[in-house]
């Protein structure tokens, strides 16, 4: 299956360079696969990974390894953000 996977602020340091500019890269996973499994197997920082949504959908830390992706979902993750 494909999803789309966007990474936010300092973890598009994470994305393959040809994928920086528009802070996405289409993932082919197998049937089955979490958020929790994406980001172990993409060596994000567990503690960077602080908003998890599926399409626009907030995916609680707790649910983001019994959550599984479907074909054409999109993952985007965000660091905590602190602003003035």
């Amino acid at each position: 299956m494909k999803v789309t996977l966007k990474l936010y602020a300092t973890l598009s340091d994470h994305l393959p360079d040809d994928a920086r500019k528009s802070n996405a890269f289409e993932l082919e996973l197998d049937e089955g696969t979490t958020p929790a499994q994406v980001i172990e197997k993409h060596n994000l920082p567990l503690k960077l990974c602080h908003l998890v949504l599926i399409d626009g959908v907030f995916v609680p830390p707790g649910e983001r390894a019994k959550r599984s992706l479907a074909d054409g979902e999109t993952l985007a993750i965000w660091p905590p953000i602190a602003g003035g």
